[in-house]
């Protein structure tokens, strides 16, 4: 659900994804790795230098003329041979590019570090592969506990809390790398690749030669500490906002000051309101609660919601008129949290857009720094996914397109007996037990889920009920645990052998409802993967898979039999059809959601002095104009920015694309699964191949590449 540490934002909500980062680390860590520099045999373990200016607008230029280039490189042919020509060409010319005055004698370091094929090779190549596990593990694990009161549901926060968890302590890492010189050692005898190389040529390689290219790539780009520490500050402001935004539904009133919803119900945006209006579906005044969270969404996209009715249940609001009210004594909900009793209609300050925009700013710092992806959209897809933007587009649209969708709509549209409107973008009747009253559904939740512990202790037994044998499912339930989160919900890998990955999700007062459980069981797919591909996978530098969507695909797995895991609904002929026809219309769906965010990262490159003001207008038109183009002439009316609301595109940059892959991928494994299960024994078989191309990885799992062709194949079929 990912991002300055790879998380799952719940699900829909995000997991940081296995793909392995290059994360940055503090001065205290930089001090601890200096014998390493003398293990490694580095000629140099310079001292820090003055923090570099954030706000710098190029990097220093690599210091050495061509000429000196080419006599190095010809002097360590002649010392090591004809043979290594090519590795030596590459590795000079990878070094030289991001070295700088500072960084002293190329030549002399260069004489030093270069090292031939063979033994000595091999074991800097293993000293460096268990040396990164821990680095990132360490790092992990100290911003997980620099977020733990922010991330979970612990009572009031302390006013240090937010400043703890803006706090990264591995922004230094890189930098600290380069300048003690081990990040000069992998670039000098370690090749980096560019996406394209990887698509031709890693078919044909080695594992070892794929965990070579992933140890270069940590250091394919030189951005300093400053810039990558304020990223992460605007990203943990970010999620901390999102985290807190709930609306107490039992408080929202309509023209007749009726309450439609139950009191103490209180829902985070943009996931449990998206959850509830699903629900809605099986309730007798469904219809009116539908239109009216349709309506506190658009509210929240446009910036027209008024800032007193966020997480506050001591005022009413009528979303359709936009009037405040202060709510009456014997409304207000025992637990409802301090806040104004004060009847005012005036809108949140497009606080949700000076989120976004600072995230956009402390991202762009770092574009100077990276001439292999100089924006952060080229290095969203050319380096993180894997994928080129062109072709993930390419991608949404065909789905977006397809001439199945007002088939499904039609079939829709005879099921609920109305002509289809705004919030049927959701409609989830395809699926086992959608017609199960959310109501029953929290009872049965709530009962077997009173605390996160009682989730943490089903674990084997849901395992089991998903086809891993007794023994996998005891020793996968003994890495994970189980925290009742403040937000959503989300899963955080663990990134070194010994340390845990954690499953959160939403528990409330009186236990976990349907809708945190629900989110459990996908975060408990983001964790079953994230053991296997760590514990199982051959080289640490591979642990993970591609990239989000491919966790997200996996988690999707999992989410797709919570029912069945409840006892309710099993699959057979005419389910697997429901089944079908549900992914099509989620991926239609979500794939809008992505192009909405894609759409607004390249406005904002090209309008990067916007105010927030400006952006939220811009938001507001991308979301309509996607919004008419596909999705009016299905769903009725036109003009409506609902597609801007998902949380992701604050709080996690450019994340959403990988929903909509993620269910192409998840789709793919299921046809797979069909033929080929247990899913036990399938699903590690896919998690630990771990983090090479996208399609490298697809091919091993099902014996194809990523493809919409799949899914369009089977709704069809369905038809």
């Amino acid at each position: 659900m990912h991002p300055q540490k790879v998380r799952s934002p719940g699900v829909g909500p995000f997991v940081f994804s296995g793909a392995r980062m290059a994360t940055p680390t503090s001065r205290v860590a930089r001090l601890r790795f200096l014998p390493l520099v003398a293990a490694l045999g580095c000629a140099t373990t310079s001292t820090p230098t003055a923090p570099v200016d954030a706000r710098s607008a190029v990097a220093p230029a690599a210091p050495v003329t061509k000429e000196a280039l080419a006599a190095l490189k010809a002097e360590l042919v002649a010392k090591h041979g004809e043979a290594q020509r090519a590795r030596i060409e590459r590795g000079v010319e990878q070094v030289a590019s991001l070295w700088r005055a500072e960084d002293g004698d190329l030549a002399a370091f260069a004489r030093e570090q270069f090292l031939p094929e063979g033994p000595l090779l091999d074991a800097t190549f293993r000293r460096m592969e268990g040396l990164f596990e821990q680095f990132d593990g360490h790092m992990n694990e100290l911003g997980r506990e620099l977020q733990w009161f922010t991330d979970l549901d612990l009572g009031p926060l302390l006013p240090v809390e937010p400043l703890l968890a803006a706090y990264d302590p591995s922004s230094n890492v890189t930098s600290d790398l380069f300048q003690a010189k081990p990040g000069f050692v992998a670039l000098l005898n370690f090749p980096l690749t560019t996406l394209e190389e990887r698509v031709k040529a890693g078919p044909s390689w080695t594992r070892r030669q794929w965990a070579e290219a992933k140890l270069a790539s940590r250091f394919n780009r030189r951005v300093p500490a400053a810039v990558d520490q304020q990223a992460a500050k605007a990203i943990a402001a970010a999620n901390l906002y999102i985290a807190e935004y709930n609306v107490w539904m039992h408080h929202l009133v309509d023209a007749k000051g009726q309450r439609l919803f139950p009191k103490g119900l209180r829902l985070i945006s943009h996931w449990n309101l998206r959850d509830e209006l699903k629900a809605d579906y099986t309730d007798a005044k469904g219809l009116a609660k539908q239109r009216m969270i349709v309506q506190v969404m658009e509210r929240i996209v446009t910036q027209s919601i008024p800032a007193a009715v966020i997480d506050n249940p001591r005022v009413d609001w009528d979303p359709f008129t936009n009037a405040v009210t202060v709510a009456p004594p014997e409304s207000v909900e025992a637990n409802a949290p301090e806040r104004p009793a004060k009847a005012d209609a005036a809108p949140e300050p497009d606080t949700r857009y000076a989120k976004l925009l600072a995230t956009f700013q402390a991202s762009r710092r770092a574009d100077p720094y990276s001439p292999v992806a100089p924006t952060r959209i080229a290095r969203s897809f050319e380096l993180e996914r894997g994928l080129p933007e062109e072709r993930v587009r390419a991608l949404l649209t065909e789905l977006l397109a397809s001439p199945l969708v007002p088939r499904v709509a039609k079939l829709i549209e005879s099921r609920l007996g109305r002509p289809l409107e705004p919030q049927d973008l959701w409609y989830p009747g395809f699926r086992p037990g959608a017609k199960v009253p959310e109501a029953q559904l929290d009872a049965l939740t709530r009962k077997r889920y009173p605390t996160a512990d009682a989730f943490a202790r089903d674990i084997p037994r849901i395992l089991q009920a998903l086809g891993f044998t007794p023994e996998k499912a005891n020793v996968l339930a003994s890495y994970i645990r189980v925290d009742a989160s403040r937000g959503a919900g989300h899963a955080q890998p663990a990134l070194r052998r010994g340390d845990f990955p954690r499953l959160r999700t939403r528990v409330e007062p009186g236990g976990m409802d349907y809708k945190g459980y629900n989110i459990a069981v996908h975060e408990l797919g983001h964790n079953v993967e994230q053991v296997f591909s760590l514990y199982q996978v051959d080289h640490t530098l591979l642990s993970g898979v591609p990239n989000n969507a491919f966790t997200e695909a996996l988690a999707f797995v999992f989410q797709a039999r919570d029912l069945e895991l409840l006892g309710l609904g099993q699959p057979d002929a005419a389910s697997e059809r429901e089944r079908v026809l549900n992914d099509f219309w989620q991926s239609w769906e979500i794939a809008g959601v992505a192009l909405v965010d894609m759409a607004t990262w390249h406005w904002m490159y090209e309008h990067p002095d916007a105010t927030p003001a400006q952006l939220r207008e811009a938001v507001a038109q991308v979301s309509r104009d996607v919004w008419n183009q596909y999705y009016a002439p299905v769903l009725g009316r036109k003009d409506s920015p609902l597609l801007g609301i998902y949380s992701h595109m604050i709080s996690y940059p450019l994340y959403l694309p990988d929903y909509p892959l993620g269910h192409l991928i998840a789709f793919q494994i299921e046809e797979h699964l069909k033929k080929h299960g247990p899913l036990g024994a399938e699903f590690e078989r896919m998690a630990i191949h771990g983090s090479v191309t996208p399609d490298e990885w697809m091919r091993h799992a099902t014996g194809a590449p990523v493809s919409a062709e799949s899914l369009l194949r089977a709704t069809a079929a369905a038809l």
